[in-house]
């Protein structure tokens, strides 16, 4: 074919730009362009124009059982590849559906791009059947949420949407389409069709700190004696995992990480302190005896400070954020450094190396690898337990173990990302591990699994995700969206019978036995499994976690769920005192 020869699609008839196509074909003619992915939802009669663009040109897109698990599934695949994930919605309640997702998606800055179908304008506000506000329910789930009002312009504004949600912090972006845009017939240019590269990943663009307030940073932490880098999600996002670990090794300085950020190192890092926050390994005393912190990519929000506990007043902060206004919004910052965290952590390397050596932080270091040898020690019986039911701690030792290096560890919004946090190991940097805290919905591990394996097949690396029983209940109708998709991953399922966290406060909060709405039916999800036609193995001993996991890792043409049982127990249920529970007395409100 010549560079003058029209293109083709699969019917013979020549492609976008050359003939009346509808809004809903030049949708998918522009997704195709930006090198969308799996997309994922469920059509209806406003987008059909859009699902036969994606049929015509040949495009990967997989019928959901609920619209949450789309979006959910886009989240995931955005966390692992770096590329805006793809999901859609009809009028209505397949719109509304996605709101859950898309806070997820928003306050953990991940990209993904919503298509929703709208009422035909002509007949708006007639009680359209399905008909619904919501352009209003949605745009404050969304980072922007795009009308579009004519055909003609869907190129530029699905251009648009890509630069919304891969710039700055990256977040979810609505592009809402009415049901005559959709339908529409328009011939459009031959250089309509273009995707701006940089706009197609995140980050689109880098900024770099301001040259002063980098100095400033370099000295606070040159003098300091006892620094430690707190990681968030923000590392992940921008792709600062080496840039990360030349300042932490160049300059001594041990990193402590959030839920999100777990992976900014490896875990297996000597300079890794681990999880701070809520719970914590050991890295909240180092937090604690601070006398700087440097802050990257990081909310500084109510899990990773105790409920706003940490830091301690009067603390040197040092914060390095892409979004200048999250510098200072509730802590004290000595230094806010407003930029790309890749670009501003090879600068403040590079500023700390110019400066000189720091001062002596050997004894520190010293004391470091002493706390980290203690809580190796004190966590051996978690990760041995023989206990049985089987106990949370060995079966995340188990996982451990059998995940290889690039392996990727889903972890469900409730007790299952605590449990995992605190005790999973990821052995190498980068996102080995993605957990939905950013709106910490139960209801993800499921979809987020699906999503994973989609964004990994062709590495071959092996996809885990671990949900509790309340998790899998709401979103257990995708197993089949699983198996028809082809997905190959593992999904462990912590089935204690219970809305386990819920439960565990209530036992905390109130006492043994005053229980209210926590309790589910004993579900054997292995047999629930094999209906779908997936996999399943139960296990009820420790002994066998091993060779079931081995089993199911080794399984590639079909989804396994390894069904574990564990205590019921609501004493035993975390993996730590939460801390709002901690002194609570009638009438008290938790810290």
């Amino acid at each position: 074919m010549t560079a003058n020869t029209p293109r083709r699609d699969d019917a013979g008839q020549p492609s976008a730009p050359d003939r009346p196509v509808s809004g809903g074909r030049a949708l998918a003619e522009m997704l195709r362009v930006c090198g969308a992915g799996p997309m994922f939802g469920m059509a209806g009669f406003q987008l059909l124009p859009f699902y036969e663009g994606v049929r015509v040109l040949g495009m990967e897109h997989h019928l959901v059982n609920d619209e949450r698990t789309g979006a959910f599934a886009a989240d995931a695949y955005a966390r692992l590849t770096g590329r805006p994930g793809i999901c859609d919605g009809t009028l209505g309640p397949g719109a509304t559906n996605l709101v859950t997702a898309l806070v997820e998606s928003l306050n953990a800055g991940v990209p993904v791009i919503a298509l929703t179908g709208d009422t035909h304008r002509g007949s708006s506000w007639r009680n359209m059947t399905q008909e619904a506000r919501q352009v209003e329910i949605l745009r404050p789930a969304v980072k922007e949420l795009i009308r579009v009002e004519a055909v003609e312009r869907i190129p530029e504004l699905v251009r648009r949407a890509y630069a919304v949600a891969t710039s700055g912090r990256p977040g979810p972006v609505v592009l809402d389409v009415p049901e005559d845009v959709a339908h529409a017939e328009h011939t459009f240019g031959s250089g309509a069709f273009f995707a701006d590269a940089a706009t197609t990943r995140v980050p689109a663009r880098r900024t770099r700190p301001d040259t002063y307030e980098m100095e400033r940073a370099a000295e606070l932490l040159a003098r300091s004696r006892r620094p430690l880098i707190l990681a968030g999600g923000g590392v992940h996002l921008s792709g600062a995992y080496d840039a990360l670990l030349r300042l932490a090794e160049g300059a001594g300085i041990p990193v402590a990480h959030t839920l999100s950020g777990k992976g900014a190192i490896p875990c297996v890092h000597g300079l890794s302190a681990g999880l701070f926050g809520r719970f914590s390994r050991y890295a909240n005393e180092l937090l604690e005896s601070s006398d700087c912190l440097l802050a990257v990519g990081c909310k500084l929000g109510e899990i990773a400070t105790k409920r706003y506990t940490l830091p301690l007043p009067g603390t040197p902060l040092i914060h390095l954020d892409i979004v200048a206004e999250e510098i200072g919004r509730w802590a004290r910052t000595q230094v806010g450094l407003w930029g790309d965290a890749r670009a501003g952590l090879s600068d403040l390397a590079t500023a700390l190396a110019a400066g000189g050596p720091s001062d002596d932080r050997s004894a520190y270091l010293r004391e470091v690898r002493e706390r980290r040898a203690a809580w190796e020690r004190h966590a051996r019986a978690r990760y041995e337990s023989d206990e049985v039911p089987i106990g949370m701690g060995r079966l995340i030792g188990e996982l451990n173990r059998a995940l290889p290096d690039d392996g990727v560890l889903v972890a469900d919004g409730g007790f299952a990302s605590h449990w995992a946090g605190l005790l999973h190991d990821t052995k190498r940097a980068g996102r080995g591990f993605v957990a939905d805290r950013g709106f910490a919905s139960i209801g993800y591990g499921l979809p987020g699994a699906l999503g994973a394996a989609l964004a990994v097949r062709d590495t071959g690396a092996p996809v885990v995700s671990i949900t509790g029983d309340g998790g899998l209940n709401m979103t257990v109708g995708d197993l089949e969206t699983a198996r028809r998709a082809g997905a190959a991953f593992t999904l462990v399922v912590v089935n204690n019978a219970a809305s386990g966290y819920v439960k565990a406060l209530q036992h905390a909060v109130y006492g043994e036995g005053r229980y209210q709405s926590a309790d589910l039916i004993e579900t054997n999800y292995a047999e629930l499994a094999r209906h779908f036609g997936c996999h399943g193995h139960r296990v009820e001993h420790p002994d066998d976690l091993r060779p079931a996991l081995k089993q199911a890792l080794a399984t590639r043409d079909a989804p396994t769920v390894v069904d574990v049982v564990v205590t019921r127990d609501p004493g035993r249920m975390l993996p730590a005192a939460d801390n709002r529970t901690i002194e609570v007395r009638p009438g008290d409100r938790p810290v």
